[in-house]
């Protein structure tokens, strides 16, 4: 059986993923600034890792921003353009095996959305991302390096940082942990530590995009948000969202393979739902 290629095509980076009789295989990423460049060489590479050549290929799934640089099929191959939140939410489905949640996709900025298998349904958008994170990283810091600011925050405190409840009252308020934040960056004193700048950092944008989150799943009655893209896969980030699941009684999850569900999506929309795309115009 032929196989159905998705691709999210970033602008630097383009990942690329096949499915064969809903089976995926193996997952392939390239780097390149060129969106039509990253494109081919993306679609090269993953036919090469596969042990795969053109005749074995139905068709190609494009999304994401470097798509509208596409404007013809690739390599002979019919190539059929997917709306980017149909993706995200058919992606995040698969990765966490639901039928139903709210997504939230952690890019250079953030999209929520409503996904469902017969149609996903974009909530809302936030400029709070991967960009916001780099960007403190660099005039807080000086760091402009992801993995750097990364292994920073995993030795950083928060209590040198945010005003948590505690600080506030020696009371407990009722469904609140103590150490819940009440002021991001409420804290800091006249020298703090890099580390737990970094780490301040980390929270302060994780919390922003869950605290989203919990509000599209309350708006939407659900118990499930699922996160998904690059900037999920920090650590220090993933714990700061599993303190949500506790403190709203919600199930967070975060899936093996975050970064490839955008393209995932694009490769499942050819199998799972062919009203919500369109065919690339010569």
């Amino acid at each position: 059986m032929k196989i159905n290629i998705g691709l999210d095509i970033g602008g630097s980076t383009t990942k690329v993923v096949g499915f064969r009789d809903h089976q995926l295989l193996t997952l392939t990423m390239v780097k390149a600034s060129d969106p039509v460049a990253s494109t081919y060489g993306g679609i090269g590479k993953f036919l090469s890792v596969n042990q795969l050549a053109l005749p074995d290929v139905e068709k190609v799934y494009i999304t994401g921003v470097g798509s509208s640089c596409v404007n013809k099929d690739v390599l002979g191959l019919e190539t059929i353009r997917v709306d980017e939140f149909q993706a995200v939410g058919l992606g995040g489905l698969y990765l966490s095996g639901l039928e139903e949640a709210i997504v939230v996709s952690m890019g250079t900025g953030t999209s929520l959305v409503h996904a469902r298998k017969d149609r996903s349904r974009h909530i809302i958008g936030s400029g709070v991302g991967g960009g916001t994170l780099l960007g403190l990283s660099k005039a807080i810091l000086g760091i402009s390096d992801y993995s750097l600011l990364a292994e920073m925050a995993e030795d950083g405190s928060l209590s040198n940082i945010d005003l948590s409840v505690q600080d506030l009252s020696d009371c407990p308020i009722e469904g609140l942990d103590p150490e819940t934040t009440a002021s991001n960056f409420g804290k800091m004193g006249d020298k703090p530590s890099q580390e737990d700048l970094a780490l301040g950092i980390v929270n302060l944008v994780f919390q922003s995009i869950g605290t989203n989150a919990i509000l599209a799943a309350q708006l939407r009655k659900l118990e499930d948000i699922v996160f998904v893209g690059s900037l999920a896969k920090l650590q220090a980030g993933q714990e700061c969202l599993r303190g949500f699941s506790s403190l709203y009684s919600k199930n967070i999850i975060l899936p093996q393979d975050v970064e490839y569900a955008t393209a995932i999506g694009a490769a499942l929309s050819g199998i799972t739902d062919k009203d919500h795309r369109w065919t690339i115009e010569d």
